[in-house]
């Protein structure tokens, strides 16, 4: 059964990326939007992205420059672009994956305040004093360490506080979190008449148990969001996609392995989307013709291929919620150097077609 519910999903992602995405690119000079009609037609606007370190297993220092073992070159093309549209987004989110990580507590708080030093240099890009809100979640890369005995990721004790203690700025004062404190990186809020809900896919509770998400906290949260007649639509973010399954090209693995409930959930209360990384790859989809998933690990990490016919380029992915109630989502991408660090100033951004974010209601 397991095997078929994953060539079900293969199948989405094929049919999405064929039908939605897999058209000539548009270049549009880096402007999504054109026109101060346009302009004002939109509610709210944000970007999301994840996964941009450029390395793993502490290699990344053959490959950067700085400590914050980022893909520097892509994250610069990525922020000054997004700081370059014409309607700025409100928000960016980035969804886990920022720094290679993966060693010990002492390595990672270096990477961190490496990013956070890359983040707030305006000779690098202006982001940081653009005005847009910026999010970040972390990924498996900021939450474990690697094992070269069992050649696996283990959970990294302590790795929850050297996160809160560098990147509490990038969690929303006006959120709502989790209780619990292995739980802080998971929390919601709200914006204009979005409902937002950000999940830190790979909590650990114990030193023992992998994602350990507080489920009933997240559905509970999504009742609420509901609830508010104020909000018209709702966002599910993490940095693990719900359902992506094994692959023989990465091994990457969805939350849906831990068994839990929470897309029955989310299709309860009609959430718009879930928007995810971790595959280093976009890759927008729909389930049963109701939420989307659109996995955007294309950050700046080495990328990989699935397999499918969607295009695979560094980038990153805009959502305009718009006065009439429509939403849609612009991929926005160029082709990388090699190796993946390159700058490469020749190749332009180019826009793929919008997708409209909505429900195909079933009969």
């Amino acid at each position: 059964m397991k095997n078929l519910f994953t060539l079900f999903l293969l199948g989405t992602f094929l049919f999405s990326c064929q039908s939605k995405t897999n058209k000539q690119p548009v270049l549009l000079a880096n402007k999504l939007v054109n026109t101060a009609a346009v302009k004002d037609s939109i509610v709210y606007s944000f970007a999301f992205v994840g996964c941009n370190r450029v390395g793993r297993h502490n290699k990344y220092k053959v490959a950067a420059a700085d400590s914050s073992s980022a893909n520097l070159s892509a994250l610069k093309r990525i922020y000054n672009d997004v700081c370059k549209l014409t309607r700025k987004p409100d928000a960016f989110f980035f969804l886990g994956d920022l720094v290679v990580g993966e060693t010990n507590n002492t390595e990672l708080n270096t990477q961190l305040e490496g990013w956070k030093k890359v983040y707030h240099n305006t000779s690098l890009s202006p982001i940081s004093t653009s005005g847009i809100e910026m999010v970040a979640i972390p990924g498996n890369h900021e939450m474990l360490y690697y094992d070269q005995t069992s050649n696996s990721e283990l959970p990294l004790k302590g790795s929850t506080k050297v996160w809160m203690d560098n990147m509490k700025d990038f969690i929303p004062k006006d959120s709502k979190q989790a209780p619990g404190t292995d739980n802080q990186m998971t929390f919601s809020f709200k914006r204009k008449n979005v409902g937002f809900i950000f999940m830190n896919t790979d909590t650990y509770n114990t030193n023992e148990e992998e994602s350990q998400l507080p489920v009933d906290w997240v559905e509970r949260e999504l009742d609420t969001l509901q609830a508010d007649t104020t909000i018209k639509h709702i966002f599910v973010l993490g940095h693990k996609p719900y359902y992506l399954g094994q692959t023989p090209q990465t091994g990457h693995a969805g939350i849906a392995d831990s068994a839990t409930s929470l897309w029955g959930k989310m299709e309860g209360v009609e959430a718009l989307a879930m928007l995810s990384a971790h595959a280093h790859t976009y890759v927008p989809s729909q389930i049963n013709g109701k939420v989307h998933q659109i996995v955007a690990g294309n950050g700046g990490s080495p990328l990989d291929s699935h397999g499918t016919s969607c295009p695979q380029t560094f980038g990153y992915c805009i959502v305009n919620v718009k006065i009439d109630g429509s939403v849609e989502m612009i991929a926005k991408g160029y082709q990388p150097g090699m190796p993946c660090y390159e700058p490469v100033p020749n190749n332009p951004f180019v826009v793929n077609p919008p997708i409209e974010l909505n429900w195909t209601k079933q009969l």
